[in-house]
């Protein structure tokens, strides 16, 4: 080494790989100069040399594409910053489709690109061809047509941003091994090395695929695991030149891009071939793993059948590099809530090319603010839990999520691999009766009941499933008499302490500084106003509160509360999610059926709506919380689980006579959005406020001690709302919503469907869209525009309701008895 090697350092970043030199760029880029990079090997010498160099803008999520959009503006700028070049070329996407339910897709995806302000065209099998003159097309129904999308040289980039890095004060250190992370009380205080120990404030953990086992090192969960990705160089192939551009051909697992006048082919076979499962060596640098001609077959069956001159071209060179997948196929940035000032940008999933430069200035806007600037809940690395890390787990799991970069992306598609892996105490009894379960944060839960005689087997399609009627049954019992629910996946925190009330009062927008007995709905907002979450917390104790939140929220909720307590306060938050199972009895007859089981006042005057109270029920003690998210009379009992199944039979026998029917997560999905009730992640984002969303009336703006993000919502308070949360119903009760579509007002774009069900009360679709207009969107606005909603290139006339289709003014909540 040159220099001497330091001893300290504001931000040591560990890895050399595209996403490493992209967070040190972006920093330097910020004004953070005091940066250390450590590579062990040399720069993009583990996965990033080897990458196929990629970049397609459109994902399912808009500040996905964003990061991307991001992407394809610094690589086309970089060259003439740095001097180096990147390899970046505009040449354009084509993504083609050989079935017609392929095609829905891609006008699917076209709609959502230009919901986003993605440039796309539907286009035919010939104008494809026009395009990509190579290519066989008498089995195409067409395809569509990306012109800002293109393709890098990873190597090159990796160069050039880490001279951009250097430029601004970074120093990168090469041939440095990272052996151990330092930590007091909870926060990383540097890294061991094989050249010293290194004191650092922040520590980044962009090691690829060794992140994991950075992560063991300070017992920070990083869930991915590497699989074989494989792809072949050819020889020059007559019609191929340097402009040609990238395609892809998902019904093949299949894409092509121009190198050398030949063509690089690779894919995405659906079942992958796990890699690395007792450790990857420490010296992989520039490596290959040998060939498989065996694994790579299906690829190469269908690349003649799209290329035929690839039959008599010659294969210069079989790439099988590994790379790191996460089981659901996103990649993972933020803080670790294990560890304070310890952040992970890992686990790229074959599309850390595209991603990287957005990814890094994402992370390094987190580090540099202490939070994300945008909503990057899908990437977050708070949707994984310690349990996901499991490797045996992860190595089942990665055998599909290679697979999902082209596997058909159905509504409501479910991973099959590496379940059943969380189970409620009903598992065996719903499973007895039909249940057709999906999977969430882990848990098996029920979406839909097959019935007597059915299989329960979802059967995919982008109109109405097989699952249409058994899910409208469900939902009419529901309405008509009573449905029940298990819930058990909901996470449920508890916060004790002699500061509880002081300091969740701070953190919760609603007041719930309430009677003990008494149950609150609050949003937890952030310092801009939008939604962390929203949960319902229930008072139980003076200094005792139990709150139930969505079941992917257990460690971000928990993160972001135990940040929020101040330091010294006596307020204590406890993960008991396992400790109870939660049975939700609701419709019309609940009552009935609950009071033959509990010596409980369930009436309106001995059990008012929002109340909680520990009850008899059956043998077992529960809590009860006269709650709804289906907009019904219910009670949420929350059980202790070894109770859970003597709970379930108690209300089957008491509800047999009274339409009691067992309901999954589907019939709920339907009930909430007839009844406009928005949920985390879709309708409530960590940049939508509670104005935005239609949730003002529960936030208490003049509580004492106010709350994070009053100031925002304060000065917010009045002013016109420049994007809102809508309720819509489709005018024709046939079509399907799904979500993701675009939504037009006199036939301009406008917003898109955040979520949808089929409301079998309505007769109709119904959803909750994002509108967005800088004028402002009020009533007049709302009553005085022609909307359409696009699914899949089709238009719908569909009308905009700013209250609730179903009961608006919630009596059957408030049913007396």
């Amino acid at each position: 080494m040159a220099q001497q090697f330091p001893t300290q350092a504001r931000v040591v970043i560990i890895g050399g790989g595209i996403i490493g030199c992209s967070v040190a760029y972006h920093l330097t880029r910020m004004g953070w100069t005091d940066v250390l990079l450590l590579e062990q090997g040399q720069l993009s010498g583990g996965t990033t040399w080897h990458a196929a160099g990629l970049v397609g803008q459109l994902r399912s999520h808009a500040n996905m594409t964003g990061l991307i959009r991001y992407s394809t503006q610094l690589y086309g700028e970089l060259e003439a910053e740095t001097g180096l070049a990147t390899g970046w070329k505009q040449c354009g996407s084509l993504s083609v489709a050989r079935t017609e339910d392929r095609m829905t897709v891609l006008k699917r995806t076209a709609a959502s690109a230009r919901a986003q302000g993605v440039e796309i065209d539907v286009i035919t099998p010939q104008e494809a061809g026009k395009l990509w003159p190579v290519m066989a097309i008498d089995d195409l129904v067409g395809a569509v047509w990306l012109p800002a999308d293109g393709k890098a040289n990873p190597t090159d980039l990796t160069q050039s941003l880490a001279k951009g890095a250097r430029n601004r004060g970074a120093r990168i250190v090469e041939r440095v091994r990272v052996t151990g992370i330092t930590t007091q009380d909870g926060t990383v205080t540097g890294v061991r090395t094989s050249e010293g120990d290194v004191k650092a404030e922040i520590v980044v953990n962009c090691a690829g695929q060794w992140a994991r086992k950075v992560g063991q090192m300070c017992g920070v969960s990083v869930p991915l695991h590497s699989a074989e990705h494989m792809y072949i160089v050819t020889g020059r192939i007559e019609g191929v030149h340097p402009d040609l551009p990238v395609m892809r051909d998902p019904d093949g697992y299949i894409y092509f891009k121009e190198e050398v006048g030949g063509l690089v082919m690779g894919g995405f076979e659906p079942h992958a071939k796990p890699w690395g499962m007792n450790g990857i060596p420490d010296d992989f640098e520039f490596s290959l793993l040998d060939d498989d001609w065996d694994q790579f077959e299906i690829l190469m069956t269908n690349a003649l059948i799209r290329v035929p001159q690839m039959e008599t071209s010659e294969v210069k060179k079989f790439y099988n590099g590994p790379e790191s997948f996460t089981p659901d196929n996103n990649f993972i940035v933020g803080e670790a809530p294990e560890l304070k000032n310890f952040f992970v940008g890992a686990g790229f999933n074959s599309m850390g090319i595209a991603s990287a430069g957005g990814a890094g200035r994402a992370l390094a806007e987190w580090i540099v603010n202490g939070s994300p600037t945008l909503d990057l809940w899908p990437v977050d690395i708070r949707r994984f839990a310690a349990f996901n890390n499991n490797p045996r787990w992860l190595h089942d799991r990665v055998k599909e999520t290679l697979g999902l970069h082209y596997a058909m992306p159905w509504p409501n598609r479910e991973l099959d691999t590496a379940r059943p892996f969380r189970r409620s105490p009903l598992y065996d009894r719903l499973a007895a009766k039909g249940a057709c379960f999906g999977s969430k944060m882990g848990w098996e839960r029920v979406n839909w009941f097959a019935g007597e005689g059915r299989k329960p087997q979802t059967e995919y399609s982008f109109g109405r499933q097989n699952w249409h009627e058994a899910v409208g049954r469900e939902m009419k019992a529901t309405r008509d008499a009573a449905g029940l629910y298990d819930q058990t996946s909901f996470a449920k925190l508890l916060m004790q302490g002699r500061d509880a009330t002081r300091v969740l009062n701070r953190i919760c927008a609603a007041d719930i500084d309430v009677e003990v007995g008494r149950s609150v709905y609050t949003g937890l907002l952030n310092s801009g106003g939008g939604y962390e979450s929203d949960l319902t917390v229930m008072r139980l104790g003076p200094e005792k509160f139990l709150m139930v939140t969505g079941s992917a929220q257990a460690v971000h909720d928990a993160d972001w509360i135990n940040r929020n307590i101040p330091e010294g306060a006596n307020a204590v938050l406890t993960d008991v999610t396992s400790a109870y199972a939660v049975l939700a009895l609701m419709g019309p007859n609940a009552r009935a059926i609950l009071s033959r089981i509990t010596s409980a006042d369930l009436s309106n005057a001995g059990f008012p709506f929002a109340t909680v109270r520990e009850i008899d029920v059956g043998y077992a003690t529960a809590y009860a919380n006269r709650m709804t998210y289906v907009g019904e009379l219910g009670w949420e009992l929350i059980v202790p689980s070894e109770f859970a199944v003597g709970v379930y039979e108690a209300l089957q026998e008491a509800g047999r006579d009274l339409g009691l029917v067992d309901c999954g997560y589907y019939a709920l999905e339907g009930l909430r959005l007839e009844k406009g009730y928005r949920a985390w992640s879709r309708e409530l984002t960590p940049d939508i406020t509670p104005f935005e969303a239609g949730l003002g009336f529960a936030v208490a703006m003049d509580k004492p001690g106010g709350f994070i993000g009053r100031e925002v919502l304060d000065s917010a308070k009045g002013k016109p709302l420049a994007k809102r949360i809508v309720q819509f119903t489709l005018d024709d009760g046939g079509p399907m919503l799904w979500g993701g579509e675009l939504v037009l007002r006199d036939g301009r774009p406008v917003g898109e469907v955040r979520s949808a069900a089929y409301g079998h009360t309505l007769g109709r679709a119904v959803a909750l869209a994002l509108l967005e207009d800088a004028a402002g969107i009020d009533k007049a606005w709302l009553e005085q525009g022609r909307f359409e909603i696009d699914i899949a290139s089709e238009r719908h006339a569909a009308t905009p309701h700013l209250r609730p289709v179903y009961d608006p003014a919630s009596n059957r909540v408030k049913a007396d008895g």
